[in-house]
């Protein structure tokens, strides 16, 4: 990378090393990955899988955990890698370490359109959410939401700039927080089946007496309990500042997964002990519903928890962002002042400034969100991609530091699943928009070949650098990307 451009770290201590700091542990890791995992979706619209399996209450049970187990067994394939190479970029520094610099950017290039794109919708559900009980049935103002969505956004992109512990201990309290609304929800579930009323077991004697739905229905129906466990994949991105990787990578997978598996099924078992499976499928949100008939008096908790669950989701995407956008630019696929480092904070100021900057832009003109429907496939091929890598670097670098081994087979399992959830869709429901969104994702290399593979410079560039180095106070980190 060569030397700063204005150094403004020059007059602090030289033999200081400028680098992130490791200030993530256990408790904080498995906080995220559960933060991030259990979004809005779990308590206001879990009906996909029971749709699809055509309110079969077994099948949809069964779908349920083995979602699940598939998302473990991808987690524990992202832990190895997590573990060998402790980078922030995750998918992204592994990719370019076992697929090559092309393949790296193009899933930069896709994921700096998916990943803003994500935040801004969960910013304006958010504000929806917030908003909402203040207008009655009223429609709230579009602008006020929008407001309310960027003030969301560009308070956590600073609060993530400015103190990755902070950052860290909001993300374990709203964690804490939705965990103990779907504790209740569970709970509640469980004591109203003990209690055994004929009204609320009978769903469960009966579990596979519904019409048992067939290949392509199960296949949709995984298709969205896939997407409600999504988010398992970006615990890697803060492998880099976690307190001993190699041991609290694994351990944080391992508890992480099995316990949102474990909520998710709890939650679905209340949801069903409640209501019936028609009211379920029919209801706008799920748990509101359940609210107003286990606990009327206090069920304005629900909205309450959906905002907790919302806000705490997009404080860790806001994290994931950022730190893909700092190792892309470590890597020379970003402007170079993304790469650097506040000399005060020791974060990647820049970087959350880029990202948080990118997901405002979708938020003024929402129309854009939609577009992202499109680009779901996406993210499996980035996975498939990923699990790939691991399997290249088993065999090009057998002798790689690997303190977490998975069972090689996983990871060729996870690579046909990836497969398989990249082409179903486009397949079955052939749309001309998934065209685009290919042809988008290629027309990356339009940008590569120029600007990174021939090296392409424009040395105003560097002067503009120079200027926003000295406003932001930020220096370059001492750790480069291979």
């Amino acid at each position: 990378m060569g030397k700063d451009l204005c150094d403004p770290a020059k007059g602090g201590n030289e033999d200081s090393e400028m680098r992130l700091k490791k200030t993530i542990g256990y408790f904080e890791g498995v906080s995220f990955i559960m933060g991030t995992i259990v979004g809005a979706g779990i308590f206001v619209s879990p009906t996909g899988v029971l749709q699809y399996s055509l309110l079969n209450v077994g099948v949809a049970l069964i779908i349920w955990t083995v979602c699940g187990v598939i998302s473990l067994m991808g987690a524990l394939c992202y832990a190895e890698l997590g573990t060998a190479l402790p980078l922030s970029g995750g998918e992204y520094s592994h990719i370019k370490r076992a697929l090559g610099s092309p393949l790296a950017f193009i899933f930069l290039w896709t994921a700096l359109f998916n990943k803003p794109a994500s935040n801004a919708a969960r910013a304006l559900l958010f504000a929806e959410y917030a908003i909402q009980p203040f207008f009655g049935e009223c429609q709230a103002p579009e602008l006020l939401k929008k407001g309310l969505a960027l003030a969301v956004l560009w308070f956590l992109g600073i609060l993530n700039g400015r103190s990755v512990k902070m950052a860290a201990w909001v993300q374990t309290i709203f964690t804490i927080l939705k965990m103990m609304a779907l504790s209740v929800i569970a709970i509640s579930g469980i004591v109203l089946l003990i209690r055994g009323r004929k009204e609320n077991v009978a769903r469960f004697e009966n579990a596979f007496d519904a019409e048992i739905p067939d290949a392509g229905q199960i296949a949709e129906a995984f298709f969205q309990g896939l997407y409600a466990y999504g988010g398992w994949w970006s615990f890697n991105y803060m492998a880099e500042e976690m307190k001993n990787p190699s041991r609290n990578i694994p351990r944080t997978v391992m508890t992480a997964l099995p316990l949102v598996t474990a909520f998710y099924l709890l939650v679905n078992v209340s949801y069903l002990t409640v209501l019936t499976p028609k009211e379920v499928v029919s209801s706008v949100a799920v748990a509101v519903t359940w609210a107003d008939r286990v606990i009327p008096s206090i069920a304005w908790i629900i909205p309450v928890s959906v905002a907790i669950s919302i806000f705490g989701a997009l404080n860790s995407s806001m994290f994931t962002l950022g730190r893909l956008s700092y190792a892309g630019s470590q890597s020379g696929h970003l402007p170079i002042i993304i790469s650097m480092l506040n000399v005060h904070y020791w974060t990647p100021a820049p970087a959350m400034i880029f990202s948080t900057v990118i997901a405002s832009v979708f938020i003024i003109p929402s129309d854009l969100i939609a577009l992202t429907n499109y680009f779901g496939f996406s993210v499996w091929l980035m996975i498939g991609f990923t699990c790939a890598s691991l399997i290249v670097l088993r065999y090009r670098e057998p002798n790689l530091h690997r303190p977490y081994k998975v069972f090689l087979p996983v990871a060729y399992g996870m690579v046909a699943i990836s497969l398989f959830l990249v082409c179903a869709p486009i397949v079955w429901s052939p749309k001309v928009q998934y065209i685009y969104a290919l042809l988008f994702v290629l027309g990356g290399f339009l940008l590569y070949v120029p600007f990174v593979h021939f090296k392409i410079h424009f040395e105003f560039l560097d002067k503009i650098s120079c200027h926003l180095q000295l406003l932001l106070e930020v220096s370059h980190a001492n750790q480069k990307y291979e």
